[in-house]
């Protein structure tokens, strides 16, 4: 566990190194930071004389080495706009797009395992055929669009007249297909519950659970989909092994062999992908925070290019890829807890 550790925190200081270069160097790609310092009515002399207290003029090494150093300290600049640190700044946002990610986590966990498994333990049934048709239209829909859909049902309404109203039926059938909407389609709502000093959090308050609800769903459905096809498909293939089979003729219970033996490992390479699609899902909200004006970290960031903040774009460029390094490394720990026939350095016991 130790030399697994140590390897990778070092890996995780090489992924973070390269971040960090192609961070900075989108830093000129971005334009002149004094152009957003100072006005026009700035001579061309003090913006020399800025340009040079801040270090513009040294050579890029030497920027970069500087920017290194702070970056270690904490220190990832001063917002243009907000006027404060940028990971301040990011701390402020960051708990509207963790409730996204963790409301949307939870709906992929409660729908994608028993659909995957049903559909896995009776192929030919019509819901298996009905599910996997589902999966494969949400995996070709974007996350927008599925947005834009969600408002239009449940916060807007849509009102259907497709068959006529003179018969008990045609009336029946067109109040079924109609809805009345009504769930909140933007922010976060005002009901909101304090925790960790000024993070704050809709999940324990009605008013914002309502709030969370279409943009979880949206998110959601992006990662779902591709969860559901994958624990069929791994489902599936375990089913038709050695083992599974040996159980059988021993005479263990249906439910004993699909849900303890077969689904254990069933869900190894679940957990692996699923860690990857979970730090994935952080750079997905920016489509979904968007559409529902979540004020979130993406929301923020495509603010923050609108406005040409470059610290705080590079700020969240090095977050989202600290995210990704934390995340891939607690999925390799827990893949060694699920199967202990995998020892952390890689190879098998």
């Amino acid at each position: 566990m130790l030399a697994f550790l140590v390897q990778r925190i070092s890996q995780a200081f090489l992924v973070m190194f390269v971040i960090s270069v192609i961070a900075f160097a989108i830093q000129d790609g971005l334009g002149d930071p004094l152009q957003e310092l100072v006005g026009m009515s700035v001579s061309l002399e003090e913006r020399d004389a800025i340009r040079e207290d801040m270090g513009l003029n040294d050579p890029i090494y030497v920027q970069y080495a500087r920017f290194a150093g702070n970056a270690l300290q904490g220190d990832l600049g001063i917002s243009y706009f907000y006027g404060k640190p940028t990971l301040q700044v990011i701390a402020e946002h960051l708990p509207a797009t963790l409730e996204l990610v963790i409301g949307a986590s939870l709906i992929i966990l409660v729908f994608s395992v028993p659909i995957g498994v049903y559909a896995a333990i009776r192929p030919q049934a019509f819901l298996s055929k009905f599910f996997m048709g589902i999966s494969t239209v949400g995996i070709s829909i974007p996350v927008f669009l599925t947005a834009i859909v969600l408002i239009q049902l449940f916060s807007i309404g849509v009102t259907i007249e497709m068959f006529p109203t003179d018969t008990g039926w045609g009336t029946w059938l067109n109040g079924a297909l109609s809805t009345d909407g009504g769930l909140p389609s933007y922010g976060r709502g005002d009901e909101l519950t304090h925790f960790f000093g000024t993070w704050n959090s809709g999940f324990f308050s009605w008013d914002g659970l309502l709030h969370l609800v279409l943009p979880c769903v949206s998110l959601a459905s992006i990662m779902l989909p591709l969860f559901i096809r994958l624990i069929r498909a791994e489902m599936m293939e375990v089913l038709q092994s050695d083992y599974i089979r040996y159980a059988r003729a021993k005479g263990l219970s249906s439910g004993r062999i699909n849900f303890l033996h077969a689904l254990k490992n069933t869900m190894l390479p679940v957990i692996t992908v699923g860690g990857v699609q979970l730090g994935i899902m952080v750079a997905y909200t920016i489509l979904t925070e968007t559409v529902f004006q979540w004020p979130g970290m993406g929301l923020m960031f495509l603010e923050a290019i609108t406005r040409s903040d470059i610290p705080l774009i590079v700020a969240y460029l090095m977050v989202v890829g600290l995210v990704f390094v934390i995340t891939n490394t607690i999925v390799d720990l827990i893949y060694g807890l699920v199967n202990p026939t995998v020892k952390l350095t890689g190879k098998k016991a």
